[in-house]
């Protein structure tokens, strides 16, 4: 049997070619990070025998040095749904443009997990941490110990009601007013809700726009037509099942997200419901599928791209301005009404 022919290939130090060019080895390290010490004639001599050679510069090295990873960390609950796939898609393309690589990490809802993820970026030393927070995060300590690290932080979309934070957030009052105002302007008189927990301020704010929009019309509220869940598929299934058994009188749903929506709306349709007949119905999202299902979903557009590229500035400002301390800052995003076929009576 023949032996195992084992090569290392060693790779190239300043030290290397400082000894190519008969130079001291600081000088070399000088001139490859374009220091004015170093002549130009000098500089082009070192580059060039460092090309030759086939040096690396060793990028985390450096940085490590200069107390920066150029590395900023994205914690979003799930990257399967396309709102957060597209904010990833605007933080990637704006901190690229930057000079910045990304971590992305999902939370999977899960507060323990969001936790750990927190904690794994702390001691990774990430520049910066965009995060929308899980379903279950009611407890903010971690967040606490992240913005105490000194690590500069964007909420973005689903945020923590923490003093002096920076926060990108869409008008989810007016998007929940607009949705429930569509629903009555088209002759709906009991409207359900479908909402996410009120521990997390975006669902709480679609409530609250979902409540002044029947005020606004002189519609009372019933606290029996708002139905609460995580928002799954599964979940939007359940209500509606839950609100044929009860024989509650609906002719609309305002629901949190287009998931939940249309989970109730094939549940509706198999048991003999019509939309938007018998009941018109608005998401809040935009998701792809609300395009193609039959009938299509009225939907609140949430501009995930936008968001995404708007809050990776923000934090790339702070980043840049750590010394002088620059004040938080909350931006708010609009959000438009999208009218397709479940809602046209």
């Amino acid at each position: 049997m023949g032996g195992l022919l084992i090569m290392e290939i060693n790779k190239v130090t300043i030290h290397d070619i400082a000894r190519a060019l008969n130079i001291d080895s600081s000088t070399v390290s000088r001139a490859l990070n374009n220091s004015s010490r170093v002549t130009e004639k000098t500089k082009i001599k070192i580059l060039e025998k460092a090309e030759e050679l086939g040096y690396q510069r060793n990028a985390l090295a450096s940085n490590l040095r200069k107390r920066v990873t150029n590395t900023i960390g994205v914690v979003v609950p799930r990257i399967s749904r396309h709102f957060f796939a597209s904010v990833i898609q605007g933080v990637e393309e704006t901190a690229y443009l930057a000079g910045y690589n990304v971590l992305i990490c999902q939370s999977l809802e899960q507060l323990e997990r969001e936790t750990k993820i927190t904690e794994t970026l702390v001691a990774n030393r990430v520049d910066g941490v965009l995060i929308s927070i899980s379903m279950e995060t009611t407890n903010y300590n971690h967040m606490f110990r992240l913005k105490n690290s000194g690590i500069p932080l964007v909420f973005f979309d689903r945020h923590c009601n923490i003093p002096e934070t920076n926060n990108v957030l869409i008008d989810d009052f007016k998007g929940g007013f607009d949705a429930t105002q569509h629903l009555i302007l088209k002759g709906c008189k009991h409207i359900v809700h479908f909402s996410g927990p009120q521990t997390l301020e975006i669902y709480k704010n679609r409530y609250e726009g979902y409540k002044a929009a029947l005020k606004a019309s002189n519609l009372p509220y019933k606290e029996e037509y708002v139905v609460s869940s995580r928002l799954m598929e599964l979940d939007g299934t359940n209500n509606a099942k839950k609100l044929l058994k009860q024989k509650l009188v609906f002719d609309g749903i305002f629901s949190a997200n287009d998931v939940a929506a249309i989970g109730a709306m094939k549940y509706l349709k198999e048991n003999g419901v019509n939309i938007p007949k018998d009941v018109a119905m608005v998401g809040f999202s935009n998701e792809p599928t609300s395009t193609v299902i039959n009938p299509t979903l009225t939907t609140i557009d949430q501009p995930g791209l936008e968001m995404g590229k708007v809050a990776t500035k923000l934090l790339l400002k702070h980043i840049k301005n750590q010394k002088k301390q620059i004040s938080p800052q909350t931006i708010i995003m609009d959000s438009k009404l999208i009218e397709r076929q479940s809602s046209k009576k």
